[in-house]
């Protein structure tokens, strides 16, 4: 009875065709609404629960992070692959909160950089950051690397009790050959600065680092008699890295093609300060992917391609889906020596 009344009314039956298609449009965008305003709680929490465990498994733990919270530099130097493409540096507040979600996550040292990290407040805000991870956070290392141009004794005497390493980029002893590179500022001495903060590391009782970028200039300099003299707890020597953007390319701040040597070259100077027990080699392979690096915003770079691609931040998505954009390379994190005695309680050193 109810379908011959059907088919004989095709009004009906339209009606009841716009009807179910509105009902299954009807269901759709409704189940679409709800996961987007939070709705269908049950079927929702599935899929996130299902999402988390996924991220979960893959997510890296950011057991040593650098953070490079400011881009800004006094020196020009010509292979710099950190460049100052922007001057933002986050609020401290917004630094802190970030550093926590690190912590949380399981980082156990943090290195800062930039950029100059020194140069933004004249060390305030660095020296409050590193105060914040050593007393609030309890982290077992914290250090930094600058170019030391910036950094008075009083900024030991107030913060040095809170850091445990300081690296000081030095790339020659000879001072003309820091001036080729661009390792200078209005023709101070470098080396000068370089042995006044070696002896108030000494001093204050924080582990002296050397970092070194192995170039054209200087790929034949024999550095042993220096670095023996200094005597820091490690010497990072780095074969010199193009990163496009940053030093290569048409959009990068530098030019560094020039300064670029060879595989064979790097081990040559290697081989030339076999002698010296605190090298710590990092060929462009070793150092590509297996740094935790988080810019200006906090956000993950990820270098893979040769060039940064950052993640969205830490501060907007958490840390553990950002670290999924990192590209960090654990294996080679570990290869390269990436952990080691990084706190100055446990180093046993004769201050």
């Amino acid at each position: 009875m109810l379908l011959s009344s059907i088919i004989a009314s095709p009004k009906v039956l339209l009606q009841l065709c716009i009807s179910t298609i509105h009902c299954i449009f009807a269901s759709v965008f409704s189940k679409v609404g709800s996961w987007t305003r939070g709705g269908c709680k049950d079927a929702n929490s599935a899929v996130n629960s299902k999402l988390d465990k996924r991220i979960d498994q893959h997510a890296t733990t950011p057991t040593s992070v650098n953070y490079h919270f400011t881009r800004k530099c006094n020196y020009k130097c010509g292979f710099c692959f950190h460049t100052a493409k922007t001057s933002f540096v986050l609020p401290l507040e917004e630094a802190k909160r970030g550093l926590t979600l690190l912590k949380e996550a399981g980082m156990e040292k943090i290195n800062f950089s930039g950029g100059e990290p020194f140069l933004h407040d004249r060390g305030e805000f660095l020296g409050k950051l590193v105060q914040y991870c050593k007393l609030d956070l309890q982290l077992p290392s914290v250090s930094i690397v600058s170019n030391g141009s910036m950094i008075k004794e009083k900024w030991f005497q107030k913060y040095g009790d809170y850091l445990d390493i300081l690296a000081i980029s030095c790339d020659s002893f000879n001072e003309e050959t820091n001036q080729l590179i661009g390792r200078t500022q209005n023709r101070k001495s470098h080396l000068d600065n370089l042995y006044k903060i070696c002896n108030w590391c000494q001093q204050y009782k924080v582990a002296f680092k050397i970092n070194s970028v192995i170039n054209t200039f200087n790929i034949d300099e024999d550095m042993t008699e220096q670095i023996n003299q200094l005597n820091p707890v490690r010497w990072k020597v780095f074969q010199c890295l193009l990163i496009d953007g940053e030093n290569a390319g048409e959009a990068a701040l530098r030019e560094a093609e020039r300064f670029v040597i060879s595989d064979q070259q790097f081990q040559e100077f290697l081989d030339r300060h076999s002698s010296v027990s605190c090298l710590v080699p990092e060929s462009n392979e070793k150092m590509r992917n297996s740094y935790l690096i988080l810019d200006e915003y906090m956000r993950f770079l990820d270098c893979r391609e040769g060039r940064k691609d950052p993640s969205r931040s830490i501060l907007d998505v958490g840390v553990k889906e950002a670290i999924c954009f990192s590209g960090f390379d654990e294996k080679m994190f570990l290869k390269r020596g990436g952990k080691y005695v990084w706190s100055k309680a446990d180093m046993k050193m004769e201050w």
